[in-house]
């Protein structure tokens, strides 16, 4: 007898095999559900091939050193949600986190106020990217862009191309340190990303992120002030390059000017892994998180299996292609 005959023989099975089915077309329209799929797939991959991986000490050093790209996807996933882009932000990584050296080393400012200043630099280094973008009506693109290339410049000129040393001891913290048993890094991407969380899920300005992503015309229309929400996008955005610039200045006990180069593309790739549509109004905080774990866990694994990084950087290009395959295809059936 086939299994069509077992089927159409027995209701109860054919309504339960329904169910089940209905659940996982109802599962596979969360934003999160293939992310999450990627994530445990290439996590069980680098288990059977290395015997190194499921180690304490390694998974401790993939959540350290995804903690700084996953900060940095946060402000990004902001800006693509809202149908732009930030490119500037491992620049202003760069050059907050030389200020912030520089402030402690050579003007001997205590570690709460140059943290401070740095932290305040970011922010206002994105509010100008969101001006020009809200009001002069520049392209994201074009004005990251430029910012990437100032922001790194500034830098350079800063510290005249040489890493600033001399910072503090008791400003490790942030960047080696230990609370409660965790890495100082790692709490502050929890906090970070609960914050974020709360931010996009549980107030209007989230609801108007989304909604300018989905048509910004129409949301400007219906009352949303386009202007004011993408202004905050960016400025959050300068905010989270500038806290990730502070963990890795405090790692390297120094600040350097060529910090951050390429960052703002995992932190692109980060997002995208995550479901969210480059072209805006859709994604999730949380699956940006895992995209930025599945980077890591990728990353840290096939540098367990010795493989090239020239080789690294070609898989993780086919993988954020087929991502966006995937995502576009979705859009296009529903559609």
């Amino acid at each position: 007898m086939s299994l069509l005959t077992n089927i159409k023989s027995n209701p109860r099975q054919e309504n339960g095999n329904g169910t089940f089915i209905h659940k996982l077309k109802g599962w596979a329209e969360n934003p999160v559900f293939f992310p999450l799929i990627g994530f445990i797939a290439v996590f069980i991959i680098m288990v059977l091939v290395s015997d190194n991986f499921l180690t304490e000490n390694n998974l401790t050093n993939i959540a350290r050193q995804v903690s700084i790209n996953a900060i940095i996807a946060v402000g990004m996933t902001c800006a693509i949600l809202t149908g732009g882009i930030d490119l500037s932000v491992g620049s202003v990584m760069a050059l907050t986190g030389t200020i912030m050296a520089g402030l402690m080393a050579a003007w001997g400012l205590p570690p709460y106020l140059a943290i401070a200043a740095g932290l305040g630099l970011g922010a206002l280094l994105g509010a100008f990217n969101g001006v020009l973008i809200a009001w002069a009506r520049m392209p994201s693109f074009i004005v990251t862009l430029a910012m990437l290339g100032i922001a790194r410049g500034l830098a350079l000129i800063y510290t005249g191309g040489y890493p600033i040393a001399g910072v503090p001891m008791d400003f490790s913290l942030f960047g080696r340190g230990n609370l409660l048993g965790i890495q100082t890094p790692i709490l502050i991407m929890i906090g970070v990303y609960i914050l974020a969380y709360i931010l996009l899920n549980h107030t209007p300005f989230g609801r108007h992120v989304y909604a300018i992503g989905g048509n910004s015309e129409a949301a400007r229309l219906s009352g949303i002030k386009v202007n004011k929400v993408t202004l905050i996008v960016y400025t959050i955005s300068g905010l989270t390059a500038a806290i990730a610039g502070l963990i890795l200045t405090s790692r390297l006990m120094s600040g350097q000017p060529n910090a951050g180069e390429g960052f703002e593309l995992d932190a692109i790739a980060a997002v995208v892994l995550g479901g969210a549509a480059m072209n805006g109004g859709k994604g999730a905080i949380i699956g940006t998180l895992i995209g930025a774990m599945l980077l890591g866990v990728l990353n840290n694994g096939l540098n367990l299996m010795g493989v090239s990084p020239y080789i690294q950087n070609v898989i993780k290009g086919l993988i954020i292609l087929i991502a966006i395959y995937i995502g576009t295809e979705k859009r296009k059936k529903k559609t």
